[in-house]
């Protein structure tokens, strides 16, 4: 693991597991706020900032993915945020393309109590030998796996969606895994930089449900045709994230 980077409203880490056979990297950056911060989901809302990693230059490590734990939908009287109020850490996957000995990388994340502080911080790590085993870094990286968001099922899945004419609402039809009477939280991630959560009208029965969410004012001149968006259903314990392609 990295040495910690702190500031004023948390701190946070790059955790890695040695390259497997393929040269494939296990790696996680591990953000704690402090108590009453936030930091932010991959579309964190109006004013927050996504976690961003960038590998330093001429390293022989690139990344190929970053991934999002299940946020928060944190609604007041004065914020409206997708986040995380608790420690969390966002797995990603590097590749390495020689012999990574050290991974360097910059790690710049929104972090925001009563005003948003830009964090940025270089991290560095040295990779243990692949013989060695590391049960904390283990554990760590497994715990935020199963945070993610399951991929779509047969019985946790969008069954349909509707962008009306005037391109202000989109309908969503779910399947749900399990019966209840509450319609599921729904985040829609739009374009980099829009995500919309208000649900202007919402129907369960047993487990499928309909939902409408208003869509607020997109880029200028912005075509939804051939676009893919991403959905997150939250629905009890569990959570899906799917894509939303329109033709």
């Amino acid at each position: 693991m990295s040495a910690w980077a702190d500031n004023e409203g948390g701190r946070m880490r790059l955790v890695a597991l040695p390259p497997d056979a393929m040269g494939e990297i296990r790696a996680g950056l591990q953000v704690e706020p402090r108590s009453g911060w936030i930091t932010y989901w991959r579309e964190p809302g109006k004013n927050g900032i996504p976690p961003q990693i960038t590998i330093a230059p001429g390293s022989s490590v690139t990344l190929q993915e970053i991934r999002y734990p299940v946020p928060k939908h944190i609604v007041d009287a004065k914020v409206d945020e997708i986040a995380y109020d608790a420690s969390v850490t966002f797995p990603l996957t590097l590749k390495s393309t020689g012999a990574a000995g050290e991974i360097h990388a910059m790690a710049f994340i929104g972090i925001c109590k009563e005003i948003c502080i830009p964090f940025q911080a270089d991290l560095t790590l040295k990779l243990s030998p692949a013989a060695q085993t590391r049960p904390e870094e283990e554990a760590i990286l497994a715990e935020a796996e199963k945070r993610l968001p399951q991929a779509p099922s047969a019985d946790f899945a969008i069954t349909g969606h509707t962008l009306s004419a005037d391109g202000t609402s989109l309908t969503l039809e779910m399947s749900l895994p399990q019966s209840g009477e509450t319609p599921p939280q729904v985040v829609i991630a739009g374009p980099s930089g829009y995500a919309f959560t208000k649900q202007i009208a919402a129907t369960r029965t047993g487990n499928t449900a309909k939902a409408t969410l208003a869509i607020g004012k997109l880029p200028r001149n912005y075509d939804i045709h051939g676009k893919v968006w991403n959905v997150l259903v939250i629905d009890g314990t569990r959570a899906m994230e799917s894509p939303l392609a329109f033709e």
